[in-house]
C-alpha cells in the first residue's frame, strides 16, 4: 500500500488533478467509473476503472482469498495471468490481454504490478513459467544500489524494493543473493543505508528515498515495507516468533537485516502506541487516520512476532476500518484480510464485518477448498454491500494520484505505492 506511479501515469493524473486541492477527507470523493461502452472484464475484481490498479487489486484479492482457504475463480486467475507481457513484466492494466503476447511499446511496465502478480500467481499455483519470466524481468531492472524503482530506469525506493523482495521470496529465491549485473549491492544493502540513524529524529525508521542532499526522513509506510523486506517476507505473513530485545534502536554498522527489522518495528510501535493509528500526511488531512498505513504497521509488527505491540492498532482497525474498505474497494478488503491473518485472527469476524464475504461480493465467486479455513466467497453476500462496495468511493487510482502529487500515500499493501514524506 504505498504510492508508486510512473512518469506516464503522473502525467495522466496531473491532467485530472490540475488545479484541484487534495480534499481533507476522501469519504465523499467519487471514483471514476468505466464508460458504458467500456465493459469491465468478468474476471476482474471491483467496478471502477482498472487503468491504474487493475493488476494490483486483482493480485491482492486473489492472495486474500487463497490465504483464507478459498480457491479463486478460474476466470479471475486467468485474467491476471493474461495481463503479462511477453517480456515477463506486468503493466498496471492492459485492455486487450493475452498470456505471453507482446504489449505495446508505449504501455508502461512496472515492478510493483509485476511483483504483486508474482506473489498471487505463485500462491494459487500452476503458473511457474509465468512467474519465472516475471522474476527474470524483475532481476533485469534491479538498480546497482541493490533496490528497485517503480519504473525501469528510475530511482530505487524502499516500497518498490519491498514488493519485489516479496516476489523473490514467494518463488524461492534468496533476496540477499540477488544483485544487479556487475553490482555488489543486495536489497538489504539499500535498506541498511536508508535506515535513519538511531541518534537522528525518527531513528530506526526507513526513508522512502534519500533527499536531494542524501538526507533521510522517517517514513511510516516505507518503514512498514522495509520491515517486511528485511524479514524476507511478502504480503502474506503469519505472526513470527518474537524477536529478542526491547525494541530500542541499535545495531552495528552496517545494519543486519534483523537490526533493520527490529529498529523499524520499534519506530512503528512508538508511532501507534498513543492513538492506535498512524496519521495521514495528505495535505488538509489534519489529524485524520491513515487506515492503510496502520494496517501495514500491524502486519509488520506481527511478522516480527510483536503481536502485543500490534494489538492496539489492530483493535483500532477492527473498530474503524470497515467503512473505509467499503469505500476503497477490493484491495482495501484484501489488505484487512491479510492483516487479520498476520495477527492469527478471523477475518470473517472483523469488528462485526465478514471481510471475506465483502471481498467475494466484488468479484467472481470463489469456491471452498476441500480442506482449510471456511469461506463464503461471493455467495450469500448482502446485496446492499455489493452495491456499496463495488469498488466505488475512493478509487485506488484517484488516491494514488493525489498521494503522489502531494508526496504522500496510503499504505503499500493497498496500492503498492511509496511515499516521499513521513
Amino acid at each position: 500500500m504505498n504510492v508508486r506511479r510512473t512518469a506516464g501515469t503522473l502525467a495522466a493524473l496531473t491532467a485530472v488533478l490540475a488545479g484541484t486541492a487534495a480534499p481533507a477527507a476522501f469519504a465523499a470523493t467519487a471514483s471514476p467509473s468505466p464508460s458504458p461502452s467500456a465493459a469491465l472484464p468478468s474476471g476482474l475484481f471491483g467496478k471502477t476503472d482498472p487503468a491504474y490498479d487493475g493488476v494490483w487489486r486483482q493480485s491482492l484479492a486473489l492472495l486474500a482469498q487463497h490465504t483464507v482457504g478459498l480457491t479463486p475463480a478460474a476466470k479471475a486467475v486467468d485474467w491476471l495471468a493474461g495481463q503479462q507481457c511477453a517480456d515477463g513484466a506486468f503493466p498496471a492494466y492492459r485492455a486487450a490481454p493475452g498470456t505471453g503476447t507482446p504489449c505495446d511499446a508505449e504501455l508502461p511496465r512496472d515492478t510493483n504490478a509485476t511483483a504483486a502478480a508474482v506473489q498471487a500467481l505463485a500462491a494459487v499455483g500452476g503458473h511457474e513459467a509465468a512467474t519465472g519470466r516475471a522474476v527474470s524481468w524483475l532481476k533485469s531492472v534491479q538498480n546497482k544500489d541493490g533496490g528497485w524503482p517503480y519504473a525501469p530506469g528510475g530511482a530505487s525506493d524502499t516500497n518498490s524494493t519491498s514488493v519485489v523482495v516479496g516476489a523473490l521470496a514467494a518463488t524461492g529465491a534468496d533476496p540477499a543473493r540477488v544483485r544487479a549485473a556487475k553490482g555488489t549491492a543486495s536489497p538489504y544493502t539499500l535498506l541498511a543505508e536508508w535506515s535513519v540513524p538511531c541518534a537522528k529524529d525518527g531513528g530506526g525508521a526507513l526513508a522512502y528515498q534519500p533527499g536531494k542532499k542524501g538526507e533521510l526522513a522517517a517514513n511510516a509506510d516505507a518503514t512498514a515495507a522495509g520491515v517486511l523486506a528485511a524479514l524476507g517476507k511478502g504480503f502474506v505473513t503469519a505472526a513470527g516468533k518474537s524477536s529478542p530485545g526491547d525494541g530500542s534502536c541499535g545495531g552495528a554498522s552496517p545494519l543486519t537485516p534483523a537490526d533493520i527489522a527490529r529498529n523499524g518495528a520499534g519506530y512503528l510501535r512508538d508511532r501507534t502506541s498513543a492513538t492506535g493509528y498512524l496519521k495521514s500526511v495528505l495535505p488538509g488531512a489534519g489529524n485524520q487516520p491513515d487506515y492503510g498505513n496502520t494496517a501495514d504497521a500491524v502486519v509488520s509488527l506481527a511478522a516480527l512476532g510483536w503481536t502485543g505491540a500490534a494489538q492496539k492498532p489492530y483493535a483500532w482497525l477492527e473498530k474503524h476500518a470497515a467503512p473505509w474498505a467499503g469505500q476503497s474497494g477490493p484491495a482495501a478488503y484484501a489488505a484487512l484480510i491479510l492483516t487479520a491473518h498476520a495477527m492469527g485472527a478471523d477475518p470473517r469476524h472483523f469488528g462485526g464485518t465478514d471481510l471475506v464475504q465483502r471481498l467475494g461480493a466484488l468479484g467472481p465467486a470463489a469456491r471452498q477448498k476441500a480442506t482449510g479455513a471456511q469461506g463464503t466467497g461471493a455467495q450469500g453476500a448482502e446485496r446492499e454491500s455489493a452495491k456499496q462496495d463495488g469498488g466505488g468511493g475512493l478509487g485506488v487510482w484517484w488516491i494514488v494520484g493525489i498521494g503522489l502529487v502531494a508526496g504522500a500515500g496510503i499504505g503499500f499493501l493497498l496500492s503498492g505505492r511509496g511515499r516521499r514524506k513521513p
